[in-house]
């Protein structure tokens, strides 16, 4: 029987049956002022999925299907992560319960919501790749409705929580908390922020000390002081990536040249090239300077594979030519090839190392790049100025005496000691030849 399909609503049918939507169909064409939240490409998901895969909460709707594998699975102790999802969901109708508490003779403030996304409904399905046609109406106001209630009510309730249990486990056990906060960032896992903003920016200085719901995400995140006030972005994983690149010039943003060649680090230091760490961790604008590499110190934790690749699947969908964070991941990888690299950074502050073995972090990084498309880098002129100035010979001949001679405490006390010591001698050998002549 012949099939067709549909891709606008996302269906998948044959010619002699009703429209079947199905989840995992593109939106086509979409509409690129709107569209912000993605599935990840598959050839990055293969390299690490567990990366892009929410660990306990399902937010929106590209992960939505889960819900029915979990209920198929209810009961089955053993799979942990689905009996996860179950729990969170149950979890989102007790945070809208406590959320109507709060707001309790506030105008039905939970029928305003709702009446609003129902007006807005079109706008965030846009806001998605893929076709969310297989959801019905009364179905995806009602999930936009207990995600955004929950995203917000567990922002005001870390906001205030103290050491002492209140019977939630996700304040209460602090790697619960900490798992939903990076599922939050996950690409997949997003609402648009519009929406979050035009629910909550009404109520959020009568909840909390914070004017805006803008102020508590960030606050949320710890990123005060990190990201501009004019800083504008479309939903959590684009806001992780704007803290990042909040310092690169405007004359960063365009087409460049791709970065073919760089040497290692060891290799590059071995040259006459010096390393100098930049103390923001959160930063990715390399510079060099008079012989000098600066770099963002890099902190390589449990967290940093996870939330750099989610960064950078979206910048591979929605900044293919302002890609700032692929950049500089690419550029560490072509400075880290071992462990030996890893070493040299780590002493000069620019890797700091929470995962132990420096083997960990040299195994991580060169991972990262596996299935980035780069077709131009904004650190092309940098490397360009870098491998001159290791391939000239002056510099090169005083990094191997700086290396030889003076590549530490006592060996630059030996090589002065050396040094005083052939001075005396010449001086003493011309003066003796002077009282000769004189005779």
């Amino acid at each position: 029987m012949e099939r067709t399909l549909d891709l606008e609503s996302g269906s998948n049918h044959d010619e002699s049956t009703k429209k079947s939507p199905a989840p995992g169909m593109w939106r086509f064409p979409t509409n690129p002022d709107l569209c912000c939240i993605y599935r990840v490409p598959n050839c990055l998901r293969q390299v690490s999925p567990e990366a892009y895969t929410p660990q306990l909460v399902l937010i929106g709707p590209l992960h939505r299907s889960l819900i029915s594998q979990a209920l198929k699975s209810r009961g089955d102790i053993t799979n942990t992560k689905l009996m996860g999802y179950l729990n969170m969901e149950g979890h989102k109708k007790v945070y809208l319960m406590e959320f109507s508490r709060r707001v309790e003779g506030k105008k039905a403030v939970i029928d305003g919501f709702r009446k609003i996304i129902e007006e807005d409904e079109d706008l965030i399905r846009a806001s998605y790749s893929e076709s969310t046609a297989w959801i019905p109406s009364q179905e995806f106001v009602d999930m936009i409705l207990h995600d955004s209630v929950f995203i917000l009510e567990l922002f005001l309730r870390f906001y205030v929580k103290g050491p002492e249990k209140i019977g939630d486990p996700l304040m209460d056990e602090p790697c619960l908390v900490h798992t939903v906060t990076g599922d939050l960032v996950l690409l997949e896992n997003q609402l648009p922020y519009f929406i979050l903003e035009k629910l909550f920016d009404p109520i959020v200085s009568i909840l909390s000390s914070h004017e805006t719901f803008r102020e508590l995400t960030i606050t949320h995140f710890r990123v005060q002081d990190k990201i501009g006030n004019n800083s504008k972005f479309r939903h959590f994983t684009d806001m992780a990536r704007c803290v990042r690149v909040e310092t690169v010039p405007e004359h960063g943003y365009g087409i460049f040249r791709p970065m073919y060649e760089m040497y290692n680090a060891d290799k590059l230091d071995n040259g006459g090239v010096k390393f100098e760490v930049l103390e923001d961790e959160l930063l990715v604008e390399v510079k060099f300077t008079k012989g000098v590499l600066n770099i963002p110190c890099f902190l390589a934790d449990d967290d940093a594979e996870m939330i750099l690749r989610n960064i950078m699947a979206l910048e591979q969908c929605h900044y293919p030519f302002n890609a700032h964070v692929c950049n500089y991941v690419m550029f560490l990888d072509f400075l880290i090839d071992t462990e030996k690299d890893v070493d040299l950074l780590v002493e000069k502050g620019i890797i700091n190392n929470w995962l132990g073995q420096h083997r960990a972090v040299a195994k991580m990084v060169n991972k990262l790049c596996l299935g980035v498309m780069h077709d131009g880098s904004y650190y092309c002129d940098i490397a360009t100025e870098v491998m001159e100035h290791y391939n000239n010979k002056c510099n090169k001949s005083h990094a191997i005496l700086r290396r030889v001679y003076c590549s530490d405490l006592w060996t630059g006390t030996a090589t002065a000691a050396a040094t005083c010591l052939l001075l005396m001698t010449l001086v003493q050998t011309v003066f003796s030849i002077i009282s000769v002549i004189k005779k």
